[in-house]
């Protein structure tokens, strides 16, 4: 195995204070209405938390898991949806949280499935995206942090399974 280097871009304390900010903006987006928090497994599991137990009112959770399929760092365009909704979302709010938003296929693939089982709204809230790595445009209502095109791991991200566990986000490099 190569060695790996982890320099770190974003600190928990800032992970935290935007994770804080996201949630009271979302909040008064939300002004006390139902909302159904839909964590796109396994990379949101961390942020989704945090968000969940800054939001006060009627909150469901629920949580799909959708892979494109590819090896190593790299998606190869194909997605496919491996663990459904447990809920029914029509006439509901759901916001889709997402831990990163790379190419945007996925997230868009994502959106017009939902979009068909119509939910009173559907928002995404993100804590990562790249800009510069974006292919297919979709809305990202909430952003954390624009990150620069790099692979990046840690709060729920990972590279083959590994690295989920760190409390802030790294750019992982190969040598």
């Amino acid at each position: 195995m190569a060695s790996v280097t982890l320099d770190v871009l974003i600190s928990s304390e800032k992970i935290n204070e935007r994770s804080a900010a996201l949630a009271k903006q979302i909040q008064e987006d939300y002004a006390g209405e139902p909302l159904i928090l839909l964590g796109v497994l396994k990379g949101s599991f961390l942020f989704i938390a945090d968000l969940a137990k800054r939001l006060t009112g009627e909150i469901s959770i629920d949580f799909v898991q959708v892979s494109s399929y590819g090896s190593g760092k790299s998606s190869s365009g194909v997605v496919q949806i491996r663990k459904d909704l447990d809920v029914n979302i029509e006439g509901r709010n759901v916001l889709i949280v997402e831990d990163i938003v790379d190419t945007g296929a996925t997230l868009n693939h994502l959106r017009e499935l939902l979009a068909t089982r119509k939910p009173k709204s559907l928002k995404v809230v993100s804590l990562l995206r790249k800009p510069e790595a974006q292919k297919v445009p979709t809305p990202v209502e909430y952003v954390g942090f624009d990150i620069p095109n790099e692979f990046v791991v840690g709060y729920g991200l990972d590279y083959d399974e590994r690295y989920r566990n760190l409390p802030y986000i790294a750019i992982l490099r190969e040598s």
